[in-house]
């Protein structure tokens, strides 16, 4: 069996994949991109029989180019999107308010994934245009391939802040969440293409109880 998955859940689906290789006993390597990237690639041909994406644009895209079927899809988990900074950063959580963020950062940036792949990047620019930061932020933005790049500019510190998604941000222990915003949806579905009845079992497995606890010891549940 193929399996697609995301760079920015890539940490998230380490542990549910490798209790599938036992439970599926048919495994083969998840192969990580941004989630609107992949949905490009399967539209375009590339072999996969299972798409897990971060965002709903991404699936949807996949829908509409005939990559996916859409009757398996389903909204299998809920995320939350985060400001994150070093450990070492004197704050331990800060307002997103104009002000505080301007202190935060000074003269530097805001490390994010790329907009035109990333979810999380999306979703900032949503986050940050509904609380009228948007036009201040976005000349302060660091854009990365994915959000563990993104991760290891503020942990390297050449970012003092980041926005990635929560479970991203729990799995890296060298910096720490400072501000978080309202749950985003992960989506799946069986790739048009798939040719292995592994893929519905995976799909199942994905959204049964072993798996929702072990994607729940690394923040992140049911959808809301």
């Amino acid at each position: 069996m193929r399996r697609f998955a995301i760079a920015a859940a890539a940490a998230l689906l380490a542990a549910p994949l490798a209790h599938a290789e036992v439970r599926i006993v048919v495994f083969a390597a998840a192969s990580y991109g941004g989630s609107m990237a992949l949905a490009k690639r399967l539209i375009a041909g590339a072999p996969a029989d299972v798409f897990i994406s971060t965002d709903e644009a991404s699936m949807e895209e996949a829908t509409k180019g005939n990559a996916v079927k859409a009757e398996s899809r389903v909204d299998f988990l809920g995320n939350t999107l985060v400001l994150v900074a070093p450990n070492s950063a004197a704050f331990d959580s800060l307002s997103l308010q104009g002000d505080a963020l301007a202190k935060a950062l000074g003269d530097r940036k805001i490390a994010t994934g790329d907009g035109a792949t990333v979810p999380a990047a999306k979703y900032a620019k949503t986050a940050l245009t509904e609380l009228g930061l948007w036009d201040a932020i976005e000349p302060h933005l660091a854009l990365t391939t994915d959000a563990l790049a993104a991760l290891a500019f503020v942990d390297r510190g050449e970012a003092p802040l980041g926005i990635v998604n929560a479970a991203d941000a729990t799995a890296e222990t060298k910096v720490k969440i400072v501000a978080t915003r309202p749950p985003i949806l992960y989506p799946t579905a069986i790739t048009d293409a798939a040719k292995t009845p592994e893929a519905a079992k995976f799909e199942d497995y994905l959204k049964g109880a072993d798996a929702r606890a072990v994607f729940a010891a690394q923040g992140v549940g049911l959808p809301k």
